[in-house]
C-alpha cells in the first residue's frame, strides 16, 4: 500500500480546500494520505510516506512577490534546508493569482527544493490561478494521473 505524505501552508484556506478535494481521488483500498500543516512540519516529516506531495500558494513573503507562502517558506529555507529526500517521489501543487506579475512562482521554488535536495518529481505540477473553487475538476483530473503514478503495478 502506497502511503503519500502531504505537506501544505495556507492562510485563506484555498490550498487546504484543494488538498481536501484531491484526498478522496486518491485514498483507495492501495493508496492512503495524510496531511500535515507546514507550519508543524519538519524536516524528518518530508521523509515519511513513499511520495511527498507540497501545495502552497504564491505569496510576497518578504515584500518580494512571487515566493512560498511563509510557513512553507520557513519549512524548505529553515527547518528543512538539510534534508536529503533520497530520490522519493514528488508532487507540487502551486495556487497563483493573475493580477501578478509571477503569477504562480511558487512552483518554481517548489521544484528547485525538490531537485536540490535529491528528489523526483513524479508527475507534472499542479498549478491553479485563481480562486480554486470551481477547479474541481481539474484537481481531480491531475489526482488520476498522480494516482496512476503511485498506485502499486499489479501482477
Amino acid at each position: 500500500m502506497a502511503l503519500l505524505h502531504v505537506v501544505y501552508s495556507t492562510s485563506t484556506g484555498h490550498t487546504e480546500h484543494v488538498v481536501d478535494t484531491l484526498l478522496p481521488v486518491l485514498i483507495r483500498k492501495d493508496v492512503t494520505a495524510e496531511k500535515q500543516r507546514a507550519e508543524a512540519a519538519s524536516a524528518e516529516d518530508l521523509l515519511k510516506g513513499d511520495v511527498l506531495l507540497l501545495a502552497c500558494g504564491t505569496w510576497n513573503t518578504g515584500g518580494s512577490e512571487g515566493q512560498l507562502h511563509p510557513h512553507m517558506h520557513a519549512l524548505l529555507t529553515d527547518r528543512a534546508r538539510a534534508v536529503d529526500l533520497n530520490k522519493k517521489p514528488c508532487a507540487l501543487i502551486a495556487l497563483g493569482d493573475s493580477r501578478y506579475y509571477y503569477t504562480a512562482r511558487a512552483t518554481e521554488h517548489l521544484m528547485k527544493f525538490v531537485r536540490e535536495h535529491n528528489g523526483t518529481m513524479c508527475v507534472d505540477p499542479l498549478i491553479l490561478i485563481g480562486e480554486p473553487y470551481g477547479q474541481e475538476e481539474k484537481i481531480a483530473a491531475w489526482g488520476q494521473k498522480l494516482l496512476a503514478k503511485v498506485t502499486p503495478k499489479q501482477s
